[in-house]
């Protein structure tokens, strides 16, 4: 009886825990140093030029009220577009092809592991 009820408790807290990227967090902390220029996450984080990314993963576009995005990414967002993943992969490769008109003047990060990585350390916050 109490295995069974172990058993269904983990599985409890397996299913319920949140879904983490492929990547190394770690890594992905390295990598974002490319970002931090315009870009900063954690407690202490305040928008730059671009949005701070708090709870970035999973949010939909324009996830922060206090920055005043581009009308592509208004439009996007109007579309629905939702930073899952599969976006976040796409939009972190080439962001000028994933959205037309961004102003996001960074030219992408080349290594599909750099791609995850970053991912992973977002969703760390």
């Amino acid at each position: 009886m109490i295995k069974a009820i172990l058993s269904t408790a983990t599985l409890l807290v397996t299913l319920s825990a949140p879904a983490f990227a492929d990547g190394d967090a770690d890594k992905g902390e390295k990598v974002f140093k490319k970002c931090k220029a315009c870009h900063a996450v954690g407690p202490d984080a305040k928008n730059k030029v671009g949005p701070e990314l708090n709870g970035i993963v999973g949010s939909p576009a324009m996830h922060n009220p206090d920055f005043k995005y581009s009308d592509a990414m208004k439009e996007a967002a109007a579309g629905g577009l939702v930073w899952d993943e599969a976006s976040l992969t796409e939009f972190l490769a080439k962001p000028k092809d994933f959205m037309k008109g961004t102003k996001m003047s960074f030219a992408g990060l080349r290594k599909e592991s750099d791609i995850e990585n970053v991912i992973a350390y977002l969703q760390s916050f």
